[in-house]
């Protein structure tokens, strides 16, 4: 396990703005984080505004000049819009595309022409990993909910045994696996290397979404025995996806498949061969390092699929720009609830929190995966968001990792990802938007959804606290 270390603070944390002791600060973080979630929860208020007050309380509570603090916000704001903004941008043109194109209705149709029986759920969760990769998870749910309603109403399988390995297919990507905009803001937050994250991401996404999803949803379905509601089910059960009915053809399954995994394959050689060959003047890496960087992985990824998506699709050069430009709207709010939780966190730096953590920490002997994890949970729970769970908590926790190795650094992205999933409750829209879908009550929600968010949380934790382990011991 990665030891914490005083030294950290030089290699880290920059000269605060503020003289305030650990006693001010830790009140001044729990005061910011405070206002954040009341502003949330209590008073309904956007995550980015919310984030922006309380950055500016931060600073207040910590006695930074308020120049200071302004500056702090804004410079995080944009380092993390210039570092993040792009790539998220990039990986949703490429989920309307593989929407709107009939992609992902190929990708579900063929997996469940080839799956029936006990089968099933494991080709659901199948289905929402791949389809998860580049899509947001609401964007996800409404893809795959009218799937998951249709097969369970159709194959008379149990909603929960259908319905729960979709979710955590959409859950585990959302929260482990980049370029989702939690883990790419965490990876920049702590300084992690994208590719390596990436592959340990996937090391622990595989177990993970199997037990939380296959293997929990026999337990699920026991404990909550609901019928597909009927108001939800499409009326046009042979064109699933609303977008992509008016077509006369889809593109081929192994062209979108590849069109999908290209950019995880790209980032993933890019690793692969900076650990294999360590060398940044070899030719081989010199151009690794550019095709398996985040922003041309993406971009080419999108390029591809213009032509195996939308063109195969018979779009045509207009209707190609209209989906282009049809797929930046909607993430105007995540570029800046990201953006102003990258305020957040250069506040928090900017005013000597990183210090105050390693002083406590050192004296809590608590291994530093694990008190990541807490912290996120800490913030899941009373934000309900995860991706403000996730920045808050790579914020907070960055300093630590300046002296840990590359492998060790993005073990903890995915410590705070692991730790922002946990326990989805009434504070959280995600866990309304799934009662609703499926035509749950309150306390069926918590008892499925809910647990298998939890399941995730905890049963990814193990196996990064695994991995440290292994990694440690090599």
């Amino acid at each position: 396990m990665t030891s914490l270390s005083v030294e950290t603070l030089a290699a880290g944390v920059v000269e605060p703005i503020t003289s305030a002791g650990n006693g001010q600060l830790g009140i001044a973080v729990l005061a910011g984080i405070a206002v954040i979630v009341l502003l949330i929860t209590k008073f309904k208020l956007h995550a980015f505004l919310a984030l922006t007050i309380g950055s500016l309380a931060l600073g207040a509570f910590a006695g930074a000049p308020l120049d200071k603090a302004i500056t702090s916000f804004s410079t995080g704001l944009g380092n993390t819009v210039a570092g993040v903004g792009v790539l998220i941008a990039l990986g949703a043109i490429l989920g309307k595309l593989l929407a709107d194109s009939g992609g992902a209705d190929q990708i579900v149709d063929t997996i469940l022409a080839k799956a029936s029986g006990r089968a099933m759920p494991w080709a659901m969760v199948l289905i929402a990993s791949i389809i998860g990769l580049p899509l947001f998870f609401e964007v996800g749910i409404v893809l795959l909910i009218p799937v998951v309603l249709l097969v369970a109403k159709r194959g008379n399988y149990s909603l929960m045994r259908i319905g729960i390995p979709a979710l955590a297919g959409l859950s585990v990507m959302h929260g482990l696996i980049p370029p989702h905009p939690g883990p790419l803001v965490a990876i920049d937050a702590i300084g992690a290397n994208l590719g390596v994250t990436l592959g340990l991401g996937v090391l622990v996404a595989i177990p993970t979404v199997i037990i939380a999803g296959p293997l929990f949803s026999k337990y699920a379905a026991r404990w909550v025995d609901v019928q597909a509601p009927e108001k939800m089910i499409p009326t046009r059960p042979s064109k699933n996806l609303e977008p992509s009915e008016d077509l006369e053809r889809r593109p081929g399954f192994g062209a979108t498949v590849a069109t999908v995994l290209l950019p995880v394959v790209l980032m993933l050689a890019k690793a692969g061969v900076d650990i294999v060959v360590n060398d940044p003047e070899n030719a081989v890496q010199r151009v690794t390092d550019v095709i398996g960087s985040p922003l041309i992985a993406l971009l080419a990824a999108v390029l591809v699929g213009l032509f195996t998506l939308g063109r195969a699709a018979g779009f045509t050069k207009d209707r190609l720009s209209s989906t282009v430009e049809k797929s930046l709207a909607p993430i105007a709010s995540v570029l800046m609830i990201v953006g102003a939780g990258g305020g957040f966190k250069q506040t928090l730096i900017d005013v000597g929190v990183g210090q105050m953590i390693l002083d406590f920490s050192k004296d809590w002997a608590i291994p530093t995966l694990l008190l990541a994890w807490l912290i996120a949970v800490a913030i899941r729970l009373a934000t309900g968001s995860a991706t403000v769970a996730t920045i808050s908590a790579a914020g907070l926790v960055a300093p630590l990792a300046a002296d840990m190795s590359t492998s060790h650094a993005a073990l903890l992205v995915l410590a705070v990802g692991a730790g922002s999933l946990f326990f989805s409750h009434v504070n959280d829209a995600g866990f309304w938007l799934v009662k609703e879908y499926f035509g749950m009550n309150v306390g069926q929600t918590i008892k499925t959804w809910s647990v298998m968010e939890t399941i995730i949380s905890v049963v990814a934790l193990g196996f990064v606290l695994l991995l440290s382990l292994v990694l440690q011991s090599l």
